[in-house]
């Protein structure tokens, strides 16, 4: 048995440098699945991404996919990139069984809710309003930062990390407190603001709209009192505003409380995000 990739089209390749290619996996020159690869358009041209892999039915269970994955991996370091990552769904134990044998680890998962038909009640002393103009100019000042420092404490290349950072602010908050679907949020107690949410329409497949989690902050001097529990069922409530049944969030693997919080609240995870250095 020899399993080899064959590419079914000429490599794409944007104005920005981005680079995507899809290949047939072949055993002894037949076809038996499809790869497609692809350098991550958020982290930059060194971040390479396993876009899916496919391997036919009767052809599974004999180390093709494998194969096929370290090759596409020996395809991305001669594009220069230095780190490969990919989804796998919550509900795929053979692509995580897969991943984990190729060395990747997680990193981060995704999370989804089905909301309650009424929004939560917030607890007594405790309400949540509109960010004012001056307080997102205050909170945008340090938010692409912050972001970034979170990926670089795991591991991600400070430039890839700042990449992604500015590339996910620009795309979201296009035109600030007024991008369409967008709320920002305080949670005020005794008249102090003590942490911000931000919560967004967002397409999760073709025509379907969900909520989504993009930041949830309690400030430093007021964690551990249960205001995160208290931001995140603002969130349920901003989020049946917009008119959506679920509520989606992405929270990084190491975050042990985060993960807690919101298993406890009902999210389920749906995806495990991989990486590992090439």
């Amino acid at each position: 048995m020899t399993t080899t990739l064959r590419p079914t089209g000429p490599s794409k390749q944007g104005a920005d440098g981005a680079r995507a290619r899809a290949y047939d996996v072949c055993d002894n020159g037949r076809p038996v699945g499809a790869l497609e690869i692809a350098t991550d358009p958020t982290f930059g041209a060194t971040a390479g991404v396993l876009r899916s892999l496919r391997i036919d039915a009767p052809h599974r269970r004999r180390g093709r996919g494998t194969i096929a994955a370290l090759a596409a991996e020996e395809v991305l370091r001669g594009w220069g990139c230095v780190l490969a990552r990919l989804e796998a769904p919550a509900d795929n134990e053979p692509a995580q069984r897969l991943a984990a044998a190729l060395g990747y680890t997680e990193r981060s998962r995704n999370m989804i809710k089905t909301l309650p038909q009424n929004a939560p009640a917030l607890p007594g002393g405790i309400l949540a309003r509109s960010m004012s103009e001056e307080e997102f100019r205050r909170w945008e000042g340090g938010a692409v930062t912050a972001y970034a420092q979170d990926w670089i404490s795991r591991g991600v290349p400070a430039d890839q990390a700042l990449q992604k950072s500015e590339a996910d602010h620009a795309r979201l908050l296009p035109d600030g407190l007024a991008t369409e679907g967008v709320r920002l949020h305080v949670l005020i107690r005794d008249e102090e603001a003590v942490g911000h949410i931000w919560v967004a329409r967002y397409e999760n497949a073709p025509g379907s709209w969900i909520g989504w989690v993009y930041d949830v902050e309690v400030r430093e001097e007021y964690r551990g009192r249960g205001y995160g529990r208290a931001l995140m069922l603002a969130a349920e409530g901003m989020a049946l505003d917009a008119g959506v049944d679920r509520l989606g969030l992405h929270v990084f693997a190491a975050n042990t409380p985060a993960l807690r919080l919101y298993e406890s609240l009902g999210y389920e995870t749906t995806n495990h995000n991989l990486a590992k250095a090439l």
